[in-house]
């Protein structure tokens, strides 16, 4: 069966569709030794189709890990500047990126796989999963600056997020401990949110995507995810079944 080739290449670990049509566009995808165009259709099983010169494997089982991003690491494939991402880390035969991003100041819970289609609806603005973080502020918020981090704020770029849900989570000494859900992830949405009612970023975890959590994971560990956190994840984003590889919970690196 004929599909468009950058939904065949998401689904092949190549990233997100919107990622494999930039590789299409950039002329590094062939059909039949065809330099392919967008709009390309073709049968995986039939048509030999390679990506910068290498043969496309369409068997390649799917693949889903969390892991622990540490402060200072890149929650990218690759980095001009030479600095340690999140597939540093990782020591698995498999094709895999990042789902969305965490800055780099920021520590937490990552998702990432090679299942392009999930990926495009996890970071599609429209699907409105929830992200959950727990955030340490310099001082102690009073009600009206947390009525306006719930309202929504207008950024310095002009940004206009969404209305959130904020609480108090503890008190740390001079700092505050609080718990933000959101359904967005604007650019360093948090700490500027944050820092333009006056309130510091000094830490920021995120301990949930969607139906995920961080759990028990330390910084720089990981794990392979168990069959009912991707079928709820899959769930969550209104997508089928699918076959993919689980390894239990036992994957780490330190």
């Amino acid at each position: 069966m004929e599909e468009r080739l950058q939904k065949i290449l998401a689904r092949a670990g190549f990233g997100s569709r919107r990622t494999c049509e930039v590789m299409i566009a950039e002329g590094r995808v062939t059909v039949n030794s065809e330099v392919a165009i967008l709009g390309r259709k073709a049968n995986p099983q039939k048509d030999k189709i390679t990506v910068n010169g290498a043969p496309l494997n369409p068997a390649e089982p799917l693949v889903y890990v969390a892991m622990y991003k540490p402060r200072g690491v890149l929650s990218a494939v690759t980095s001009p500047e030479r600095r340690t991402t999140v597939l540093d880390l990782l020591d698995i035969p498999h094709r895999i990126y990042p789902v969305g991003r965490l800055d780099v100041d920021s520590e937490g819970l990552v998702l990432l796989t090679n299942d392009g289609e999930l990926t495009n609806r996890l970071t599609h603005p429209r699907y409105g999963h929830e992200k959950e973080y727990r955030v340490l502020v310099a001082r102690h918020p009073d009600q009206g600056q947390l009525e306006v981090l719930r309202r929504g704020i207008v950024l310095e770029d002009g940004y206009h997020t969404a209305s959130a849900q904020v609480k108090i989570e503890s008190l740390a000494g001079k700092g505050t401990w609080l718990q933000f859900t959101l359904k967005e992830g604007h650019k360093r949405q948090i700490r500027e949110m944050c820092k333009q009612i006056g309130l510091p970023v000094v830490r920021l975890v995120r301990v949930r995507i969607g139906s995920l959590y961080l759990g028990n994971l330390k910084p720089r560990q990981w794990r392979y995810l168990t069959e009912k956190e991707v079928a709820e994840i899959r769930k969550g984003v209104s997508m089928g079944g699918s076959v993919f590889l689980t390894m239990g919970r036992g994957g780490s690196v330190f």
